[in-house]
């Protein structure tokens, strides 16, 4: 699997609305011109067609460049697969137990995911609950403190990635502590360089101590690294990751049609602007408009603005997304209803987390 012929967008992955793939959106799978597809709520309704859907999406893709298929699956208020899938419990719940347990929950969700055509799960959160009024993050965070997040970080990254499906940290380089939720506004951390390096940093660090296949950026601005960009667009911040945290792995962007960074700064910003900061991979996770314009960008891009995140996808292509044949747990009752005991479980020894409102579903 080489990169040196991949198409530019590659570097996108994009989100659809319904049930089936539609006839442009297929025609640029076939084409090797989308790197992957984001899968949310909207697009599934049973484990009989999520299979058909992830099937058709795998077939359509080139064979040296195939596509990758991701979901949101966390537990607790985000995770798009809900009954008869596992109702798992909030990473909170795990934070409050022993990291085997969340080893346990990992190695469980990965066989679904596996069951149902996925290759990517964008989990887990490692940003740290530094603060009670974060409307967006709060129970999705396993533990008030660094030390807590990173093992269990690491338990799970560990547990999924050995059953074949890539995780990813997020958000660099911490959302945790934000007042605002980044769907609908820009959030501004005005935070020294030495408490990033107490609080915010540590889990992504055991993170990639983990070889986490990739991370995820935070639309939050850090005036103290950056006075004019979030992190998604920041060399900055991008450069300590890269550089101070010698992280050489994928990056994704968090979606670009967040209000966070769609309400400040232009397409090119979006797209060019983010992978000059040095993320890989742009989320456009709605917006069929917005995936042509990033796109038709992309094609216009110079090589070498391309070069190393089409290394780093290749890369990560290689290593995962490959065809897993496992058992359909929704067709078969006892490891299934493993799972689903598992849950119950984990939910008794610790208590329910609170059901909130999903924060990042988009319409």
């Amino acid at each position: 699997m080489s990169a040196s012929t991949w198409q530019p967008g590659q570097l996108l992955f994009v989100g659809f609305a319904g049930l089936q793939v539609p006839p442009d959106l297929r025609q640029r799978i076939r084409e090797g011109r989308v790197g992957g597809v984001v899968l949310f709520k909207r697009n599934i309704s049973d484990p009989k067609q999520l299979r058909a859907l992830t099937r058709t999406l795998h077939e359509l893709a080139p064979a040296d460049a195939p596509l990758t298929i991701a979901i949101d699956q966390e537990g607790g208020r985000v995770q798009r697969l809900r009954d008869p899938w596992t109702e798992w419990p909030a990473m909170r719940t795990l934070g409050g137990q022993r990291p085997e347990d969340t080893a346990a929950f990992a190695r469980a969700l990965a066989l679904e995911l596996l069951d149902a055509g996925l290759d990517l799960d964008f989990a887990p959160v490692v940003d740290v609950d530094s603060n009670p009024d974060n409307p967006v993050i709060g129970d999705r965070s396993f533990a008030r403190d660094p030390a807590t997040v990173g093992r269990h970080a690491a338990a799970f990254i560990t547990a999924m990635q050995e059953r074949g499906v890539a995780t990813c940290a997020k958000h660099f380089p911490g959302h945790g502590d934000t007042d605002l939720d980044s769907h609908l506004a820009l959030p501004r951390l005005e935070l020294e360089r030495d408490r990033l390096e107490r609080t915010e940093l540590p889990p992504f660090r055991a993170a990639i101590a983990a070889e986490v296949a990739s991370i995820m950026t935070a639309h939050v601005l850090f005036p103290k690294l950056d006075p004019k960009r979030p992190a998604t667009l920041s060399p900055e911040v991008m450069g300590m990751l890269r550089s101070e945290l010698r992280y050489d792995g994928l990056v994704f962007s968090d979606d670009i049609e967040m209000k966070a960074v769609a309400d400040h700064f232009s397409v090119e910003d979006r797209s060019l602007g983010v992978l000059r900061a040095g993320v890989d991979v742009i989320l456009a996770c709605s917006q069929a408009d917005l995936r042509d314009e990033v796109l038709a960008k992309l094609e216009r891009a110079p090589d070498d603005l391309l070069e190393h995140g089409l290394r780093r996808l290749a890369a990560f292509k290689q290593r995962y997304g490959k065809a897993v044949h496992v058992v359909p747990l929704t067709e078969v009752g006892p490891p299934f209803a493993s799972h689903q005991a598992l849950a119950e479980r984990l939910r008794a020894d610790v208590g329910s987390a609170q059901d909130q409102a999903d924060p990042t579903e988009r319409a």
